[in-house]
């Protein structure tokens, strides 16, 4: 809940004070008034292809300075951590980007690179949105050392988005887990029952809820089901992200996902390169993207594909299409995806010995001020005055 207090940060995290007060008998250093203004955890963007004219899944020399100008530019959106996502590609674009971009830590240069979301290329030919055809693959024989032959190397992937209905993709989903990597249903025709089969194998995430996949059908539910389903393994919460940008998803969508399952709601942006940059033609990975005002399409076609709505206008969306908590809005943008990633005892959360990365909003929350690690790294201009 909201709360009027003080937030107190040495080196880097947030401090109990209590032991200050007792055990070291030591006052604050330096004092900042936030002005009643709400300090909330710093955002969380688990799927973003890009921003400002730069595109993840294009194969550069140099894909590192490319992320470095997307993690600068976000944090006046109150972003603090991100995941970048590649599109379907062909190998060769995997073998060359995907060891460019290791998980870093956030401050002044930009937010925190928290390692790479791969979406695709094994989803379904059907629910493949914007991405190419020529490039999707299923899984063969040798089903995990395929995808490890189209990927390169896993090392730096955090997320991987599959199809769970196609053959060997529960064996591939146990592999994954089990080195740590979070796997995510999407872009997909399963059913019900290959969804939960999936979650029992240990896929915990949904790819943008509603978007690419069946609709919801009151005999068989399809992935919207998970929501709800009783046969999920005990103890195992799904998170499901939704893409809150007015576009992809109706606001009566957006509050029946929130009324059914309100903890696992993850806010994902989902932006592409053209984030940042206004109408004309953009890239999105081997795909060209037109951008019309608020949406951008495959060129020449009414295919969505992905937003260009920064991850602070998702929150606001979201308060507003669902009447929800101010907490809750925040929550689904920083504490539920530090959940997903199993790093809430030091991401989206502002309790004892948490990274102190967080952003200060008004009451309408537009972002006033980004903080990572107690470091002010971005500041609005209304705030310098």
């Amino acid at each position: 809940s909201v709360c009027r207090e003080d937030l107190w940060v040495r080196g880097g995290r947030i401090l109990d004070p209590e032991k200050l007060f007792f055990e070291e008998r030591r006052v604050a250093d330096e004092q900042r008034d936030c002005g009643g203004r709400i300090l909330a955890p710093g955002f969380i963007d688990v799927q973003i292809n890009g921003g400002f004219g730069v595109d993840f899944s294009q194969a550069t020399e140099d894909a590192g300075s490319g992320v470095a100008l997307v993690a600068r530019k976000i944090l006046s959106h109150g972003v603090t951590s991100f995941c970048p996502t590649l599109v379907t590609s062909p190998p060769e674009v995997y073998h060359k980007v995907l060891p460019q971009i290791p998980v870093t830590r956030g401050g002044p240069h930009g937010a925190g690179v928290l390692g790479l979301h791969l979406e695709g290329p094994f989803i379904s030919w059907e629910k493949r949105g914007a991405h190419p055809e020529a490039h999707l693959r299923s899984f063969e024989a040798n089903a995990f050392r395929d995808m490890l032959a189209i990927y390169g190397s896993l090392d730096n992937v955090r997320i991987v988005t599959l199809a769970p209905e196609l053959g060997r993709s529960l064996e591939v989903i146990q592999e994954l887990t089990s080195r740590g990597i979070c796997v995510s249903l999407g872009h997909s025709v399963a059913d019900l029952r290959a969804a939960e089969a999936a979650v029992q194998s240990g896929a915990t995430f949904i790819t943008h809820l509603f978007n690419a996949m069946l609709p919801f059908h009151h005999r068989d539910p399809g992935i919207v089901g998970l929501l709800t389903s009783d046969r999920l393994p005990p103890g195992r919460s799904i998170f499901y992200g939704m893409i809150a940008d007015g576009m992809h998803t109706n606001p009566a969508a957006l509050r029946i996902a929130h009324r059914a399952h309100p903890k696992g709601l993850v806010l994902v942006t989902d932006a592409i390169p053209a984030l940042g940059l206004g109408n004309g033609r953009h890239t999105l990975g081997q795909q060209e993207v037109e951008v019309d005002g608020l949406t951008a399409y495959v060129a020449g076609t009414k295919t969505l594909s992905g937003s260009i709505a920064p991850m602070d206008v998702c929150v606001r969306h979201f308060l507003q299409a669902t009447g929800c908590s101010v907490e809750s809005a925040l929550e689904a943008a920083s504490l539920h995806p530090a959940q997903l990633l199993g790093l809430e005892k030091y991401k989206g959360t502002l309790d004892f010995g948490a990274d102190a990365d967080f952003v200060v909003l008004d009451d309408s929350l537009h972002v006033w001020a980004t903080y990572i690690s107690g470091e002010l790294v971005w500041q609005a201009e209304e705030a310098r005055q």
